[in-house]
């Protein structure tokens, strides 16, 4: 007798969108690492996107928090929702941030003291997460996707947390950062 796993249509397709997440994760953590080191100069001034940016990660944080809300209420379709929307969002942060730092100088932070810890403390633990949670993301849609609904939750739980906290403080580093821009 096979197993069932191995024939189940949504496990197969689990298995091609897994091998798609590990190479969109491959190009776009190699992207993060370049987009430091090079820069184009395509004559458009993106100095207007970390605005964008804050807004796209404020608003998947609140579409993170509204999808949390009706997964409680077992109101799954509307829990899918608010997942797709919130992935939609954070991939377009993602696109504007790349191009972004593309194409834009670094910027700064321009304070002393104490609030200079805070920053540093808030940045990397943001930049680590980010990095860490990208590929995980994906898999946890995926499973949600694929109905996959055990290994779902068991990704969700830690998943969840960890890419709340890093759309919650990327605007709070915006703005940190806000009065650095153009010194």
């Amino acid at each position: 007798m096979k197993n069932s796993n191995t024939t189940n249509p949504k496990v197969q397709l689990a298995r091609k969108l897994n091998i798609l997440a590990y190479i969109v994760s491959i190009i776009v953590i190699g992207l993060v690492l370049l987009m430091r080191r090079v820069k184009f100069d395509i004559g458009i001034d993106f100095s207007f996107l970390p605005a964008f940016h804050s807004s796209m990660n404020a608003v998947t944080a609140v579409l993170l928090i509204i999808a949390l809300v009706f997964i409680k209420q077992k109101k799954i379709t509307a829990h899918r929702n608010m997942m797709f929307a919130a992935v939609i969002t954070s991939a377009l942060f993602l696109l504007s941030y790349v191009l972004y730092h593309f194409t834009t100088p670094e910027t700064n932070f321009c304070k002393e003291g104490n609030i200079r810890i805070v920053y540093f403390i808030l940045l990397i633990s943001h930049v680590i997460l980010a990095g860490v949670i990208f590929p995980f993301i994906l898999f946890t849609l995926i499973r949600g996707y694929t109905d996959q609904v055990e290994k779902h939750k068991k990704m969700a739980r830690w998943v969840y947390p960890m890419w709340l906290y890093v759309a919650i403080t990327g605007p709070i580093l915006y703005l940190m950062l806000r009065p650095c821009y153009g010194l």
